[in-house]
């Protein structure tokens, strides 16, 4: 007998399953989304070692540098562990794995006007969930559209094997590595509102052009989950959390991955 879905319809899990990802409305009050936004602009005003060190005198040459992404939130605030563990998006991820998610990693991008974009790469590449796979779960805080540096997503490209990346184009770039589609495959962009959430596993290539508007932010709180049967993840990534906020410590994988060592860089996430 087929498991009853919790959150996603048959078609939706089709589309997950043949495309790689599906996009996922409702699962974010208003209310959640303004205590999202009160969070992370009250955190863009302070200075956080390792998590998020702002340059508060930065002109406007390189945007990131006074807005980079917030590193694992999670892991100093509460209201952000809180929705990385948010019901909705636990049950539209335990219909994806077929069993519960653990909760691995949590960001927070800014992405401010003129900033640049986020070559073409593939997440499971750095968590190294095994066996099993990450997946993603891209919430919009602002509509993330062509001109504000939105979601790029290669269709059918979540079976493809995770490949060790080229150099990127630091020009267009704020990350080193770029993973160059299959032949015959192309990116396409991923247009979602403002609450919509986007999921994809960790195989799936992706990325974001420049943000090329001169007054819009596109901001974004992404999460990172292994399904629970995993027994190893990428050590930067541990421990894991439990819906009900209960640590778990997988083992760390020691794998270097396809490019057969550790890169000195291999946490871009």
């Amino acid at each position: 007998m087929n498991k009853v879905l919790k959150r996603l319809t048959s078609e939706q899990m089709a589309h997950f399953q043949i495309e790689g990802y599906v996009i996922v409305k409702g699962l974010f009050s208003e209310e959640d989304l303004r205590i999202i936004d009160d969070t992370f602009e009250t955190i863009s005003h302070q200075y956080i070692p390792r998590h998020f060190e702002p340059d508060m005198n930065a002109g406007a040459e390189d945007p990131l540098k006074r807005y980079p992404r917030v590193m694992h939130p999670h892991r100093f605030n509460e209201t952000a562990k809180s929705y990385m563990l948010h019901r909705p998006v636990l049950d539209v991820l335990e219909d994806l794995y077929g069993e519960e998610a653990l909760a691995a990693q949590s960001m927070f991008y800014y992405k401010p006007p003129g900033s640049r974009g986020q070559a073409l790469h593939q997440d499971n590449f750095y968590l190294q969930v095994e066996p099993g796979n990450c997946i993603a779960a891209w919430t919009a805080i602002d509509p993330a559209t062509l001109e504000n540096g939105g979601l790029l997503v290669v269709p059918k490209t979540s079976d493809y094997e995770i490949v060790c990346p080229e150099l990127a184009d630091a020009n267009e770039s704020f990350t080193t590595h770029y993973v160059k589609p299959p032949k015959d495959e192309k990116a396409i962009p991923a247009i979602i509102n403002r609450g919509d959430v986007l999921f994809f596993n960790g195989n799936l290539i992706h990325g974001s052009y420049r943000n090329k508007t001169k007054d819009q932010f596109r901001r974004a709180f992404i999460c990172h989950y292994a399904n629970a049967s995993a027994t190893h993840i990428g050590t930067h990534y541990r421990p894991l959390f439990r819906a009900d906020g209960t640590a778990v410590d997988l083992e760390a994988n020691p794998d270097g991955g396809p490019c057969g060592i550790e890169f000195d860089d291999a946490y871009p996430h």
